[in-house]
């Protein structure tokens, strides 16, 4: 069996080269992880734009656009502000003004402790495309490294579905 029919991130890949499709990620909890993921499939480079890591809740707002009142109002944690990352990593790693067709997005508590009055596993994955953004909420169990591990497969098993569902 090849890795592209195995590997989500093979045939995310694989679905966006043939689409002619680019993806940007935008990553919290997963501190790049997921871009690390996509960018280990060969050929990667023609559909990957790159990836940003907004571990710092003030990034968040200043380089990806999320909304300061939102952060405010219910911390780095939150549905809303995955959504809002995905969109904005979209613009923020445009290519010659052309915004990536695809944004993926990770937020959330790996532990071992809570944030903004969250318990660990608490994550939101962002997805936009086709002019849409939505959020994933899942609540994982496991150790920190299980539960972004959990995420990485996750936000790239959304984004596959969101992508061939069109």
């Amino acid at each position: 069996m090849s890795r592209a029919t195995e590997d989500p991130a093979a045939r995310l890949i694989a679905e966006l080269t043939a689409r002619g499709l680019r993806v940007a990620v935008a990553e919290s909890l997963t501190g790049g992880l997921v871009v690390a993921e996509l960018t280990s499939v060969p050929g990667a480079s023609v559909v990957v734009n790159g990836g940003v890591v907004a571990y710092d809740t003030a990034v968040k707002r200043s380089v990806l656009g999320v909304s300061a009142e939102l952060l405010k109002r219910e911390g780095a944690v939150h549905p809303e502000v995955a959504r809002q990352m995905a969109d904005g990593v979209r613009r923020v790693l445009a290519i010659d003004d052309r915004a990536a067709d695809l944004g993926i997005a990770t937020t959330g508590v790996a532990g071992p402790t809570g944030q903004d009055g969250r318990p660990p596993g608490t994550v939101h994955v962002g997805i936009a495309f086709g002019g849409e953004a939505e959020s994933l909420d899942l609540a994982l169990h496991g150790t920190r490294a299980e539960i972004r591990a959990a995420t990485v497969r996750a936000a790239i098993e959304a984004a596959l579905a969101r992508v061939t569902s069109v």
